[in-house]
C-alpha cells in the first residue's frame, strides 16, 4: 500500500465535457447568446486600424456582426493537418486529435491578417500518449480515457523493441508532454507501454476502459509477437533493462532514486525487473491537445500588432496567446492559463466596449 500526495485543488464534475456543459450554463444566466452555423471569417476594422466587429458566415450568408471589442478565444490550430505540418513538422498531419475538429486556427489567422504579431514556441504544442486505434478526433463518450499516463511505472518502446526515453525522469505531470510528441518520431508513429503484474494494481483507471489496445502474455516474447513489435528486439531490452535494475525500495508516491545502471536511456527512479507474467502492454501513438504559438498579447489582454502597438478592440484569451509554454508543460496550467486569460481579456474588453 502506497500514500499518494495531493491531487487537483479543483477539478470539474465530468471532466473537459462536465466544464463545457457548466460554462454554457453559466453564459445563458448571463444573457449570452451562442450562435451556431455562424462561423467568423475576418475581422471588420475601421480606417484607424481599430476592430470593429466580426464578418461571420451563416446559412442566409455573409453577415457583419458590429462591436466595440472583440474577444478572440477559439483555441489554437491543433486539428488543422496543414499548419500542423507546417509550424510542427514531419508525421504531425498523422496525429491523432484529442478534442474538437473545429480548433483549426481560424481566430489567429484573422488576426494576423490585421497585422498582430506572432508570438510564442510555434513548433511546438502539447500532446500525450493516446490509444494507438482512437478515432482521428475526441470522443465525448470516452473522453480524455484514451490518454496512457502510468508509462513511469514500466518501459516505453517502439516497434523495433528499443526503448528512446527515461520512463522515470520526473513525475509524469512533467513528462508526459514530451513524451507524447517524442512518440511522432518513431516507427509507425507507435509506442508500447509495458508491465508486469508488480505494477499492473496501480496503473489508473484509463487502462481500465473497453477502447483499450492491450495485449496479454505469459512471456516477453509472446507479447511482443501480439503486439507486433519486434520479438528478438523487445526481448534484448527486457534482459538488458532487467539486469541494470538497482536494488533499492520503490516507491511510486515518491521520485524514489531507484533506477538503472549501464543502459542508454537511464531509468532515473521507479525502475522494477519486468519478471511477474502475465505481461502486458498498451499501444500507443501521439494525441495533440493544443499548440504552444499564438498571439501577443498585453498584461490587459490586449492584442499587440507587429510594431508593438496595441490593436484597438482587440483581445485574446486561452490557446490563441503565445508565449505561455515551450518546449515542455506542466499538468493543468492550459486551463489554469484560460481561466486566467479569459477573465483579463473579458473585464478588458468590457472597459473598453464601455468607454
Amino acid at each position: 500500500r502506497f500514500r499518494f500526495w495531493g491531487g487537483l485543488v479543483l477539478e470539474a464534475v465530468g471532466g473537459g465535457p462536465g466544464l463545457i456543459d457548466m460554462e454554457y450554463q453559466s453564459a445563458a444566466k448571463a444573457g449570452v447568446t451562442v450562435r451556431f452555423q455562424a462561423k467568423a471569417m475576418r475581422l471588420a476594422v475601421d480606417d484607424r486600424g481599430a476592430v470593429t466587429g466580426v464578418v461571420v458566415r451563416t446559412p442566409q450568408g455573409m453577415e457583419t456582426i458590429a462591436t466595440r471589442a472583440v474577444v478572440l478565444a477559439s483555441g489554437g490550430f491543433e486539428a488543422n493537418t496543414e499548419m500542423r505540418t507546417r509550424y510542427l513538422g514531419r508525421n504531425w498531419e498523422l496525429a491523432r486529435v484529442r478534442g474538437t475538429p473545429y480548433n483549426t486556427g481560424d481566430g489567429i489567422r484573422m488576426a494576423l491578417d490585421i497585422g498582430a504579431l506572432p508570438w510564442g514556441h510555434w513548433s511546438g504544442c502539447h500532446a500525450v500518449q493516446w490509444d494507438l486505434n482512437a478515432p482521428w478526433h475526441g470522443d465525448r463518450k470516452v473522453g480524455d480515457n484514451f490518454q496512457k499516463h502510468s508509462y513511469p511505472l514500466g518501459i516505453i518502446v517502439n516497434l523495433r523493441g528499443e526503448r528512446f526515453v527515461d520512463e522515470g525522469a520526473d513525475f509524469r505531470n512533467y513528462t508526459y508532454v514530451k513524451y507524447g510528441r517524442t512518440i511522432i518520431e518513431q516507427p509507425g508513429r507507435a509506442a508500447f507501454q509495458i508491465f508486469d503484474q508488480k505494477v499492473v494494481a496501480l496503473l489508473r483507471e484509463e487502462y481500465r476502459i473497453r477502447e483499450v489496445t492491450k495485449a496479454e502474455a505469459m512471456t516477453i516474447r509472446e507479447l511482443a509477437s501480439k503486439l507486433e513489435i519486434d520479438v528478438d528486439g523487445l526481448v534484448r531490452t527486457v534482459e538488458a533493462f532487467n539486469k541494470a535494475v538497482v536494488v533499492a525500495p520503490f516507491n511510486p508516491a515518491i521520485k524514489d532514486g531507484k533506477g538503472t545502471r549501464g543502459i542508454t536511456p537511464p531509468k532515473s527512479n521507479w525502475a522494477q525487473p519486468l519478471d511477474t507474467p502475465p505481461f502486458v502492454g498498451y499501444a500507443v501513438t501521439t494525441g495533440i491537445t493544443f499548440t504552444f504559438g499564438g498571439l501577443r498579447i498585453t498584461s490587459d489582454g490586449e492584442v499587440v500588432d507587429c510594431e508593438q502597438r496595441t490593436i484597438p478592440g482587440l483581445f485574446a484569451a486561452g490557446e490563441m496567446v503565445g508565449g505561455l509554454f515551450y518546449h515542455n508543460y506542466p499538468g493543468g496550467a492550459g486551463l489554469m492559463a484560460g481561466a486566467v486569460f479569459g477573465r483579463i481579456a473579458g473585464r478588458s474588453a468590457a472597459r473598453a466596449a464601455a468607454s
